[in-house]
């Protein structure tokens, strides 16, 4: 006979980590430093009508952890260039690149997608760089001899 499933729900104002505006974890005793934790905290991010959390299951037991973000808590932290480009997110959902998505706000980029947001990590910038043009105060991305204005906000 099959166990019953129990869900544990941790509100995030008693969650003990958080995500800061660059995209890495902290505690009380600081930014984490072991990448196996990192990336597990990372790809167990999802999303729901209450917001972001991280999801384990143990056993019968279901375990959602809502958690504080700076800023956002989806990253574009690598990118795939082929025929389109695609965004690899701290996640490690890919996405594809929608220039007329992107937009600056306090000298970071940004990418909309859909009621999320994404942010572009230093190295998502650095994998993106050759793409974007500065013109006249204003930045551009030029994809498939296409170039789209990025909006600043």
């Amino acid at each position: 006979m099959k166990k019953e499933q129990r869900e544990i729900i941790i509100p995030k104002e008693k969650a003990i980590f958080w995500l800061d505006k660059n995209g890495r974890w902290h505690n009380v005793h600081g930014k984490f430093e072991h990448k196996k934790i990192i990336d597990y905290f990372h790809s167990s991010i999802k999303k729901d009508q209450n917001g972001y959390y991280l999801s384990q299951k143990r056993e019968d037991v279901q375990e959602k952890v809502y958690f504080h973000y700076e800023d956002t808590a989806l990253f574009a932290v690598d990118l795939i260039k082929d025929n389109d480009i695609t965004l690899i997110l701290n996640t490690q959902k890919q996405v594809e690149l929608k220039p007329r998505n992107l937009f600056i706000r306090d000298d970071n980029l940004y990418m909309r997608m859909g009621e999320e947001t994404i942010k572009f990590t230093e190295r998502g910038l650095m994998k993106i760089s050759d793409l974007l043009e500065y013109d006249n105060d204003q930045y551009f991305m030029r994809v498939k001899n296409r170039r789209y204005k990025i909006l600043q906000k």
